[in-house]
């Protein structure tokens, strides 16, 4: 008979390509992770994976094999949320992947909120501007910015108009003035992001007339999004942010919005999940509290926008 635990090793195993990593995830050695996979292959009469000291992959039979696993142990945890229904309390763990700024400043302290309504709920919560493969990485959603072009995914949308706004410290504006126009910005110090080998210092403006890009420099430079608002906070130049990742600082007065009239780069946030039978009531608690509080923040974007001139708080 097949052991579930052996059925989901070998799942994890594959997304993973190794025994030991798919080990740790729950506390076994190495050896006993194997000696699953061979019980399993005993099980089935199959090789599942081609095995050497360097690599380890699967097998033809083995790839045929993983969508039918997949399938099993699905239908085993709908069946379990089933019974218990939407309204139960929530138990075991909820891992979520959140972009850096968005998920230390805007997302936590929703998370400690949602946290204190299921307290049956184990959250670990991945902050990173590096994007999570989610089938790979232990991750069960992640929130992301950007347009989703990737079938293998089902996004749905969070704040959809969110855009990306010029903003500078008082500070800042104080010492270098205020740039009346976009290709006044080359002439500004900019604080610049840098992700995956490229630097972000090429910044577009979806214009009525069509797309302009400004060409910026800047001696700071991050890979990290909270840093580059960060240094924008403490007046080291202009940055291109999401709206969601400085709201809370316009608002207090922290930055200001430049040019609020041009329309900023479109940087809507999503709720990602490897298939749409994978959103269990926990991520659907979840999408229903974060899209109600973006709401109101993206509101106040879209009243800047029309009115061409800063948000009140």
């Amino acid at each position: 008979m097949i052991r579930l635990d052996d059925l989901a090793l070998f799942v994890r195993s594959a997304a993973l390509g190794s025994f030991s990593q798919a080990a740790r995830e729950v506390n076994l050695l190495p050896g006993q992770a194997s000696a699953a996979i061979q019980r399993l292959e005993r099980e089935l009469d199959i090789r599942l994976f081609a095995r050497s000291t360097r690599s380890l992959r699967l097998t033809d039979e083995g790839r045929r094999y993983l969508p039918y696993a997949l399938e099993a142990l699905e239908a085993l945890r709908e069946g379990q949320e089933g019974m218990r229904g939407d309204n139960a309390a929530l138990s075991g763990t909820l891992q979520i992947a959140a972009p850096s700024d968005f998920g230390r400043n805007v997302l936590l302290p929703w998370i400690s909120e949602f946290r204190l309504s299921h307290p049956g709920l184990d959250i670990q919560l991945l902050v990173s501007d590096q994007v999570a493969d989610m089938f790979r990485d232990p991750v069960d959603v992640a929130l992301r910015y950007g347009q989703m072009e990737d079938a293998s995914y089902v996004a749905l949308p969070v704040a959809p108009a969110n855009r990306r706004v010029l903003v500078a410290s008082p500070a800042y504006l104080a010492r270098h003035g205020r740039p009346a126009s976009l290709d006044e910005l080359g002439a500004h110090c900019c604080v610049l992001y840098h992700l995956h080998g490229r630097t972000y210092d090429r910044w577009c403006f979806p214009l009525p007339e069509g797309e302009h890009m400004v060409q910026v420099e800047g001696p700071l430079v991050s890979d990290d999004a909270d840093v580059v608002r960060r240094w924008a906070v403490a007046g080291e130049g202009i940055a291109y942010k999401s709206w969601l990742d400085v709201c809370d600082d316009v608002t207090a007065g922290r930055l200001e919005v430049l040019l609020p009239g041009v329309p900023g780069e479109p940087t809507p946030l999503n709720l990602v999940c490897p298939h749409r039978k994978q959103f269990s009531p926990a991520i659907k608690l979840l999408l229903a509290l974060v899209s109600e509080r973006c709401l109101p923040l993206n509101e106040r974007l879209q009243r800047m926008l029309e009115g061409g001139a800063q948000p009140a708080g």
